[in-house]
């Protein structure tokens, strides 16, 4: 006889903790609007309609529009490991053009790639670095290899007509 009223009374408890953990799960109470219904409902609904977006890399300069409206060079893209610097350092790689004067650029890892446009450049100075600058002048696209540590001729110093070239693309080499 004891064995069955335990029995009963664990079953009334068994059977109330299941009412309730379904009246909490569906919002269901006696006022049709309980607190925990409420909580539990709006943990059932989506954050937001849409996801996040995705994160696609074009390799675009940053602040690309900033430094033209300040500085006037087009800086298009790259991957990071040749970026604009304050000359000063021997470290860096410096760019001499007609129009621009000197622009210099830090290079860091072991290639670096940027595609950018300086008008009129004319001559190179390399860093620790192989570099291959690419230029154009028209329709015609010409590379010259510039030296490590040195000074090299590009652009209207190394052509034999001296036409203004603008150099396209940076791209390094450790």
């Amino acid at each position: 006889m004891k064995e069955r009223r335990t029995l009963v009374r664990t079953m009334a408890v068994v059977t109330s903790a299941a009412a309730l953990a379904w009246l909490a799960v569906t919002g269901a109470g006696t006022d049709g609007d309980s607190a925990a219904g409420a909580a539990a409902a709006g943990a059932m609904q989506p954050v937001a309609d849409e996801g996040p977006g995705f994160a696609i890399e074009d390799f675009g300069y940053p602040n690309a529009d900033k430094i033209l409206a300040e500085r006037n060079i087009v800086l298009k893209r790259g991957d990071g490991h040749i970026v604009l610097a304050e000359c000063g350092d021997p470290a860096l790689m410096e760019v001499w053009s007609r129009e621009k004067e000197r622009v210099c650029f830090k290079v860091t890892g072991t290639k670096g790639y940027l595609a950018l446009e300086i008008p009129a450049v004319y001559a190179v100075k390399g860093n620790s670095y192989s570099a291959q600058v690419d230029m154009t002048v028209g329709t015609e696209e010409q590379s010259f290899d510039v030296k490590k540590n040195v000074w090299t001729p590009v652009g209207e110093s190394a052509d034999s007509q001296g036409r203004d070239f603008i150099l396209m693309e940076i791209r390094t080499n450790k």
